[in-house]
């Protein structure tokens, strides 16, 4: 069973459509990206994922149930942007509560927030108030609420915005370590933070489904991405354009080339590509099978 099937959904405000004829599956077990511009129809989506409004259009189903319905409760978890924790209770009381809201008792509501707490590192903060916390604690303790109940489903709104590397690395290590168990979507711009974590990308824009790219694909796929230290340019495009396995080689940014090519189980390619580097005394940074999701999502 799909954990979400979106069919043909559509969400008007008005005369302004904020969505239109989304369709798309996601199974379980997957880490699933939502990107786009401002304005393409993300937040419309995450609030009709949560069941807090419904489609003009279409049908949802979560786990075969309507979002929002009963058998949903403890299944399916949202943490938006900009959630705020209640800074007149403590940590400790505040996931006990939320874990008493999803229905555990108080023994069993205390060992579920020491659950979660563990689970992001934070156990020590129990006793203190979030305007103690620094701003990346008090992400890593929404998305501990977030996990209260062990859900399904897991909706993160920019869950690394705004944090520092070292918190950004343990969300993403969170994130990494459940996705077996859990299935996350998350929103987000970071495109390599999502190129880490996800192994599907939706792409909206403009309140339609414009892409639905596969991330963990490189294996299969006949490009090479370089990025380059030093080298000359021109004479690198060339030189490649001229060899009989390569069908296209293009400058995607500075000092960065896609190369379309004859995709081979030997490494008879990138050997050359070496000893090329080696003979005209360039530099490289990365020889990436594969392209990047930038470059997947926005080359023409």
């Amino acid at each position: 069973m799909n954990i979400i099937s979106c069919q043909n959904v559509s969400k008007s405000y008005g005369s302004k459509q904020a969505l239109n004829q989304v369709s798309f599956d996601i199974v379980p077990g997957q880490a699933v990206a939502l990107v786009g511009p401002n304005g393409a129809g993300k937040t419309t989506l995450f609030s009709l994922l949560c069941g807090y409004i419904a489609p003009t259009e279409g049908e949802i189903t979560i786990l075969g149930h309507r979002p929002g319905s009963t058998p949903l409760l403890g299944k399916v978890s949202a943490l938006p942007q900009d959630a705020r924790l209640d800074p007149n209770l403590t940590v400790q009381a505040q996931l006990i509560l939320f874990a008493q809201l999803q229905g555990f008792d108080t023994q069993g509501a205390k060992a579920e927030c020491q659950r979660v707490l563990d689970l992001v590192g934070l156990s020590e903060t129990a006793n203190q108030k979030p305007l103690s916390l620094s701003h990346g604690m008090s992400k890593r303790i929404s998305i501990a609420q977030a996990l209260i109940g062990s859900p399904q489903l897991v909706l993160l709104d920019e869950p690394t915005a705004g944090l520092d590397p070292a918190n950004a690395k343990a969300i993403r290590e969170l994130v990494r370590s459940h996705s077996n168990e859990t299935t996350f979507v998350i929103s987000s711009h970071n495109l390599d933070e999502l190129e880490k974590l996800c192994d599907k990308v939706l792409y909206l824009d403009k309140g339609m489904l414009n892409q639905s790219v596969s991330i963990q694909d490189n294996q299969a796929d006949d490009y090479l991405t370089l990025v380059m230290q030093q080298c000359d340019s021109a004479h690198l495009m060339e030189t490649l354009s001229q060899w009989p396995q390569v069908k296209n080689v293009k400058a995607a940014q500075y000092n960065e080339f896609v190369v379309h090519y004859n995709l081979a189980k030997s490494f008879e390619f990138e050997m050359a590509l070496l000893e090329l580097f080696s003979v005209q005394g360039w530099t490289y940074r990365t020889i990436q099978r594969g392209r990047t999701l930038e470059e997947k999502l926005f080359s023409k």
